[in-house]
């Protein structure tokens, strides 16, 4: 029941384009991350001005900018 371990034979032909096709795959991968960073950043900042907008709103409605004034 053990598995063997798969081998994938290269030919020295071949060599170059497996070569090449490993660097194409890396900036791919380069790419990709950066679009997640990318992504999860915009969300953060998002998140961020959502927030100070609302805690904005609270402090507002807490504290008038005119104060009342007793007229009695």
């Amino acid at each position: 029941m053990t598995q063997r371990a798969k081998i994938k034979i290269i030919k020295k032909r071949d060599l170059e384009k497996v070569k090449n096709a490993v660097k194409d795959e890396t900036r791919t991968k380069q790419e990709s991350a950066r679009a997640v960073v990318s992504n999860v950043s915009t969300w953060v900042n998002e998140f961020q001005k959502r927030k100070r907008v609302e805690t904005k709103q609270a402090i507002e409605s807490m504290f008038p900018k005119s104060p009342q004034t007793d007229s009695a």
